[in-house]
């Protein structure tokens, strides 16, 4: 599994709930940023000096089991949090092609099935062809619900590497999901449940913040202001879809993306993808961001945690599954490189 970038089976807990539930304040008063970076993080020791000369470090997560996976990323940047958010927020990761993002856009509050006009436009690959085969075969390795399923059509204007129908299909689940997601966040979503098995988006991203314990809590309130799990946190989110490469398929995905301010002037961020059509359940990205002084100028010290479910991970052990964490490490070193440089003048 390489993504290109993130089960509480017992009760249906929303993300918000579970973060409400096992937060526990810390009565320890941390030093510095580099010491609560320690203490939640897998970066015992740190030297901001020299960080800010280095290129992003980026290490294995702690261990997750079955289909999860988790890597940590942290570097310092110029500037502050804020503007280090506000970048965060702006950048297109689809204008480098290494990245194998083939379209992104963004989406506004209450998405209709328009907002997904681009795909007509898809880049006629080998790849957007094997997805509209599978989507016209209605195929297995769909990611959709049972009605969803019966909403395709075919017939209609062909030609291209998204024939019509397809397009029009991939538009009406996908405007479906985005806008069930603004209503009622990730709990809104229907289940993946075309092939019999149902996958619930919800209880996957429940399930990847349960096994990481000092990470939940150290975003316990952030998460539950985003209300990711029942969309009605405080924090409106940026929301948007994008058409990817994972591990050699073509991927449709819907994201939404929160920031806010924190105590002193540190900001945190969370990038949440919560549905794709393939490869992958779901995925998170954390930031944490502080102030940090370094050579006498006012810098940002960066925490980035990846997270994600995928099922091809149910599978892999001993190398093979540390085979797909240094991938994952070197796609998020590689998007952390190309993001810090389009972003140093700013």
């Amino acid at each position: 599994m390489k993504p290109e970038i993130l089960p509480l089976r017992a009760a249906p807990l929303t993300l918000a709930v579970l973060a409400a539930l096992f937060f526990v304040p810390s009565t320890i008063a941390l030093a510095d940023p580099a010491s609560e970076l320690a203490a939640f993080s897998v970066f015992d020791k740190v030297d901001l000096n020299e960080l800010a000369k280095s290129d992003v470090k980026t290490l294995h997560g702690p261990p997750m089991s079955g289909r999860y996976l988790s890597v940590q990323s942290c570097y310092v940047a110029p500037g502050s949090p804020a503007q280090h958010a506000g970048a965060l927020k702006k950048w297109n990761p689809a204008s480098h092609r290494e990245l194998k993002i083939f379209l992104h856009s963004d989406l506004p509050g209450s998405p209709g099935a328009g907002e997904f006009s681009k795909l007509k436009n898809a880049p006629d690959n080998s790849l957007v062809r094997a997805l509209a085969d599978a989507t016209q075969k209605l195929s297995n390795e769909l990611q959709i619900s049972k009605e969803e399923a019966k909403k395709f059509a075919s017939g209609g204007e062909g030609g291209g590497a998204m024939p019509g129908p397809v397009a029009q299909f991939w538009s009406t689940v996908l405007s479906g999901r985005a806008s069930a997601f603004a209503r009622g966040g990730s709990a809104a979503q229907p289940p993946y449940d075309h092939t019999g098995v149902a996958i619930k988006p919800n209880e996957e991203l429940s399930s990847l913040l349960r096994q990481q314990d000092k990470v939940r809590k150290q975003f316990s309130g952030f998460l539950g202001e985003t209300g990711i799990g029942r969309g009605a946190g405080s924090l409106s989110p940026d929301l948007y879809w994008e058409l990817l490469n994972v591990d050699d398929h073509a991927v449709l995905t819907l994201g939404a993306s929160y920031s806010r301010a924190a105590a002193g002037g540190a900001y945190q961020a969370a990038d949440v993808l919560y549905y794709a059509s393939g490869g992958y359940y779901v995925a998170v990205t954390l930031y944490q961001m502080w102030p940090v002084t370094v050579d006498g100028k006012a810098s940002t010290l960066v925490w980035r945690g990846d997270m994600i479910s995928s099922a091809s991970l149910a599978s892999l052990h001993g190398v093979e599954r540390l085979g797909s964490e240094s991938a994952m490490m070197k796609d998020i070193s590689k998007a952390v490189t190309f993001f810090r440089r389009d972003t140093a003048g700013h």
